[in-house]
């Protein structure tokens, strides 16, 4: 059971967390590129495209801990540092997803249909900063898992 729920969770984190960390990372740029080409239908679909594959994916990737936490409890490790410490990167990179890139990129898309101010250079700029922390911190918990301090595999 160990190895299925493993693999499951690897699987979702490939499928889920993949997706958002391309799309959110293109996202700042296609911003740029829709402001630039003015009311071009083709490259605001394209915006909208990619927020929507940001928040579609963030739902599948709660599958991530469940069957994270479902692992670590059959492995018997819930209390190791390594899992903590992976624990607490994964909440904060939850946190900045659904907190700042999220709305980040909904306010960036009202402003793209005219419901606000143009978009500001600075607004991508910091938007795209956020996603480059949110990445970081899914980096920094897949080397976690796959160094794990005090693993049996030799590594």
């Amino acid at each position: 059971m160990t190895k299925f729920l493993l693999a499951v969770h690897v699987l979702a984190a490939i499928i889920a967390i993949g997706p958002v960390t391309v799309a959110a990372s293109m996202f700042p740029a296609a911003v740029r590129r829709a402001q630039a080409s003015g009311p071009d239908a083709a490259a605001l679909s394209g915006v909208r495209l990619l927020h929507r594959i940001c928040r579609v994916y963030a739902v599948i990737g709660l599958a991530v801990p469940v069957f994270g936490f479902a692992t670590a409890r059959s492995l018997g490790v819930l209390g190791d540092a390594w899992l903590i410490t992976s624990i607490i990167l994964t909440a904060a990179a939850a946190g900045i997803l659904a907190l700042l890139v999220l709305p980040g990129q909904e306010a960036l898309l009202g402003r793209l249909d005219g419901a606000g101010s143009p978009v500001e250079r600075g607004a991508t700029a910091r938007l795209a900063m956020l996603t480059g922390v949110f990445n970081l911190l899914w980096a920094v918990v897949t080397v976690l898992m796959i160094i794990r301090p005090g693993s049996t595999t030799g590594a």
